[in-house]
């Protein structure tokens, strides 16, 4: 019986918005009793804020099946360097999964400087970065590469546009924790406690979701509900295993061995 990592963002949500059919595959999923996560790279909420706000779309999602980018950095961070310091750009999201391993938010000296995402990036906030990260040698840590994410008014700008500008300005790359970073699969593979070989990796991005699957060893399924659209596969030099317009064309018993 084949597990899933699912995408959120464009794949069961768009905005605030369920995406028609998405309610239908959870319940699929919960109905066969298959092991799913739900996988994003949005830092900005908490698991239980996800959870709240999926509930009240329509989709039966506990918090313990939410697995965030904020999440997998404050691992990455705690395996690093237990009992940091860090200066965070970002929203509860990011600052409550950092605060949880122990670590300090400071800007004084901070280990880390940690990129995530916000509604509103302070110019302040940013040149302090800049500074930290450029005179101060705070290592330069993002939540994710994405450079722009879908709303229900159209795309956004998300943490890899602002990474992009920190780069610039201080001539320091970030290191990238969340999707495509193998790094965020093997932590929600055994967040989940599941193989690779036996799980299917289902997203609407092929720059994050689908290079994510195939360089973890996966089956992908890319959905064109999201950003992507069916010209732009040819593009890329990796594939998708499977094609499908919305998760409501997925029959998980279809992808069973």
């Amino acid at each position: 019986m084949k597990n899933f990592l699912i995408d959120m963002d464009g794949v069961l949500v768009q905005g605030k918005t369920i995406i028609p059919g998405a309610d239908v595959f959870i319940q699929k999923l919960i109905k066969q009793k298959r092991k799913f996560l739900l996988l994003t790279n949005n830092p900005i909420y908490t698991p239980r804020d996800l959870a709240h706000r999926l509930q009240e779309a329509g989709l039966q999602i506990h918090e313990k099946q939410i697995f965030t980018s904020a999440l997998a950095t404050a691992a990455f961070l705690h395996s690093q360097r237990p009992d940091g310091t860090a200066y965070v750009l970002g929203e509860s999201g990011l600052t409550q999964a950092i605060h949880e391993i122990g670590y300090i938010i400071t800007d004084i000296n901070p280990d880390y400087v940690v990129l995530g995402e916000t509604h509103a990036y302070h110019f302040e906030m940013i040149k302090k970065a800049i500074r930290l990260i450029n005179m101060h040698g705070s290592r330069f840590i993002a939540t994710n590469p994405d450079p722009s994410g879908p709303s229900e008014d159209g795309l956004v700008p998300a943490c890899g546009a602002m990474a992009a500008l920190i780069e610039k300005a201080s001539g320091i790359a970030p290191f990238f924790v969340g999707k495509p970073n193998p790094l965020m699969m093997r932590t929600a593979l055994n967040y989940l406690n599941v193989h690779s070989e036996n799980t299917i990796m289902v997203g609407d991005r092929m720059d994050t979701d689908i290079v994510a699957g195939v360089t973890s060893g996966m089956e992908t399924i890319l959905v064109l509900s999201g950003v992507t659209e069916l010209g732009e596969i040819e593009k890329y030099p990796y594939r998708p295993t499977h094609i499908k317009p919305s998760v409501a064309e997925i029959e998980p018993k279809d992808f069973d061995n």
